[in-house]
């Protein structure tokens, strides 16, 4: 595809909410959403420069799915006994994953043959939140021998979302923290560390 219609997809996604046509498009989309399942298989991505980017390609062995995910802190009962206010432990109780990796993680289930790649985040209203989740069949010939990908048909990789080892389980790992410090910093560091051992 040329860089133009690149640039064009873009500039789309930037402007959906300022542009009249594309707020009301917006708005009929997530009024059918919400009377979707959960989990839903796409036939072509939301936002295909982002899911290019990602990874995707629109060729057999890749699946694009959408997923709600309710937005906010973990819902809690409340104790029904007698509890100091602060021993109650209702509000501000949160999961320590990310909801994008929580849509990955769902949406693996519903999909135990595939392999999550990536994920994007799609739309949002008051209660719930949508991602496109990038899959990918490890045993698609097609998949198999391209070797931009053959990658993930390797058994290393099985599981991989379960695993926090998609972009949004590295994240939520702490793995992408670099506090600040040049990595060169950091190789010396460890070099000069080694030679005093």
């Amino acid at each position: 595809m040329p860089v133009i219609g690149r640039y064009y997809e873009k500039l789309i996604w930037r402007k959906r909410k300022e542009l009249p046509e594309l707020s009301k498009l917006w708005q009929e989309r997530l009024v059918r959403w919400r009377r979707q399942p959960a989990v839903v298989r796409v036939e072509r991505p939301t936002r295909p420069d982002r899911a290019r980017e990602l990874g995707y390609k629109a060729k057999q062995g890749f699946v694009i799915a959408r997923v709600r995910v309710r937005r906010g802190g973990r819902r809690k009962p409340r104790p029904r006994s007698g509890r100091k206010p602060g021993s109650m432990g209702v509000k501000k109780i949160t999961p320590a994953k990310s909801l994008r990796r929580i849509a990955e993680e769902r949406c693996a289930r519903k999909f135990p043959n595939l392999e999550v790649l990536n994920s994007y985040y799609v739309a949002e209203d008051g209660k719930y939140k949508w991602y496109e989740v990038i899959l990918v069949d490890p045993h698609h010939p097609a998949i198999k021998s391209d070797p931009k990908i053959n990658w993930i048909t390797k058994p290393v990789h099985k599981g991989r979302v379960f695993r926090g080892l998609t972009s949004a389980g590295k994240k939520s790992r702490g793995l992408r923290k670099r506090r600040g410090i040049p990595e060169w910093v950091k190789r010396f560091k460890r070099k000069f560390k080694g030679l005093l051992s």
